[in-house]
């Protein structure tokens, strides 16, 4: 009898654990099924029961990353065409068709060239601090991620440039590698860095997804436009976070070092700023610079932002250039615009088919919003918001589900809609409460002395923050600038 139960759990120790892919494959296999086999629920039309089915098998598959966004992404709009929700497959793609997915795909391209020659390290090599304590360099390291952000647009080429600056920085005032100051610098590079990200159009995917996406179901707004509104709002909530960081972990502002032990300790890290820029970082910073020059002209002369994005990575494809090459567009994010594209035709399907409305009716039934206060309305949307964000492992993504959501119940019970655009991008580029929620913090948790509890806390204080700001802002600033 022994020996019967010791091969029975060596037999069960022996079959494969599924693991969060598994899980993710079977749940989305359910969710297509239930909802293509079961008789209609609820009031549901045919039409409405199959378009949610196929966004819950997509939406699972997204959450889960079961397998790669470009595969369950192409999977759902080819499902949009074989359940006949779409006359033509051409409607079951329109979404690729956004310009928003151009868009990003240009400023991902623009991205990558910077990386690519090492303007960053170059950048950020020359801002560098000789003689400091700790404390101001948390403060020096915070301006530079703010600086930053109007060069390089993505918030993990900040991260990556920075990561060995605060190692070498870390060794060059001989402190530990878990005390407070290299947790706070991570916290900086992770939680606060992305959000310079919102403060301009062209910063990143999150405000890139939310102003077209303003432009398109609100009113147009300019590359200047959407820097009044947003500068002053992020860059309170930004120093608001970092003054916090350095708070609550106490990071030292007595300890020096002398500027000889300094340059020492990060040879690596300076010599790229101390020499001068060679001809490929001189033609992309050049190209950069034309770019912004060119998106603030055109907010005044009406020329469409994808423009000046186009012509700069023309301009570095060019022959003689070649710093946009065929390497570089094979790096692009492609996952993350297969899910714009696909989460785009599924939500023309849904409104064309009146899904959307019935769905955002029955919540509106089943919550009390009419009874509520303007502001707990908002707030309710706000937390429905963070509450889908957290399952999603980059915001991006997470924009593009949650925002035409709930800017539809901003349509039905009159709220504004720009503002609550607005507030929705802030709250969710700052709350992280896992590391997967956001790829900068990821990094920072995997190469840095960050556990969970200080990703989930200081995803805790970033999102307050967040909500702070968004009060102010609704009710003191965006109405003097609109």
């Amino acid at each position: 009898m022994p020996d019967s139960r010791t091969r029975l759990f060596a037999l069960l120790d022996s079959l494969p654990v599924p693991g969060p892919r598994d899980i993710g494959i079977w749940t989305s296999l359910v969710v297509l099924t239930v909802g293509v086999l079961s008789p209609t629920l609820g009031g549901l039309e045919p039409e409405m029961q199959l378009v949610l089915a196929v966004f819950g098998f997509a939406l699972v598959l997204w959450l889960t990353e079961a397998v790669p966004y470009v595969v369950s992404s192409t999977l759902a709009v080819v499902m949009l065409y074989a359940f006949d929700l779409v006359e033509t497959f051409d409607e079951a793609v329109a979404g690729f068709a956004s310009t928003l997915v151009f868009f990003l795909f240009l400023l991902l391209l623009l991205g990558g060239a910077i990386g690519k020659v090492g303007l960053g390290k170059v950048v950020a090599g020359r801002m560098l601090s000789s003689r400091s304590t700790p404390k101001t360099t948390v403060r020096s390291l915070a301006t530079h991620m703010v600086a930053l952000s109007l060069l390089m647009p993505s918030a993990v080429a900040r991260a990556v440039t920075f990561i060995p600056v605060v190692n070498q920085m870390t060794d060059a005032y001989g402190l530990d590698n878990d005390g407070s100051f290299r947790k706070t610098s991570f916290i900086v590079l992770g939680h606060i860095n992305p959000i310079g990200s919102m403060m301009l159009m062209t910063g990143g995917g999150m405000a890139i997804i939310t102003s077209q996406l303003i432009n398109e179901s609100v009113r147009p707004i300019t590359w200047v436009q959407w820097g009044v509104y947003m500068i002053p709002p992020m860059m309170l909530l930004f120093w608001l976070s970092t003054v916090s960081a350095i708070y609550l972990y106490g990071v030292d502002d007595e300890r020096t070092v002398e500027s000889t032990a300094l340059d020492d300790s990060m040879t690596t890290a300076v010599e790229d700023g101390s020499a001068s820029l060679n001809r490929e970082q001189r033609i992309v910073g050049l190209v950069m610079l034309g770019a912004v020059l060119a998106w603030i002209a055109g907010s005044f002369l009406g020329v469409p932002t994808i423009v000046p994005a186009v012509v700069a990575v023309a301009i570095l494809a060019a022959p003689g250039i070649d710093i946009v090459d065929r390497e570089l567009v094979s790096e692009v994010s492609w996952g993350i615009l297969f899910l714009i594209g696909a989460m785009f035709s599924i939500l023309e399907v849904m409104e064309s088919t009146g899904t959307l409305d019935f769905v955002v009716g029955l919540l509106i039934d089943a919550v009390p919003f009419e009874a509520m206060a303007p502001w707990l309305v908002v707030g309710t949307l706000l937390a429905i918001g963070v509450f889908i964000r957290v399952w999603f492992s980059t915001a991006s993504a997470a924009i593009v589900v949650t925002l035409p959501i709930i800017m539809e119940f901003g349509a039905v019970l009159g709220i504004n809609r720009l503002f609550l655009a607005l507030s929705v991008l802030t709250v969710i580029g700052s709350t992280t409460f896992f590391p997967f929620n956001t790829t900068s913090v990821l990094l920072s948790y995997d190469r840095g002395p960050l556990g969970l509890r200080e990703v989930f806390g200081f995803g805790l204080v970033t999102m307050v923050h967040g909500l702070i700001v968004i009060v102010v802002s609704w009710l003191f600033y965006w109405p003097l600038v609109v």
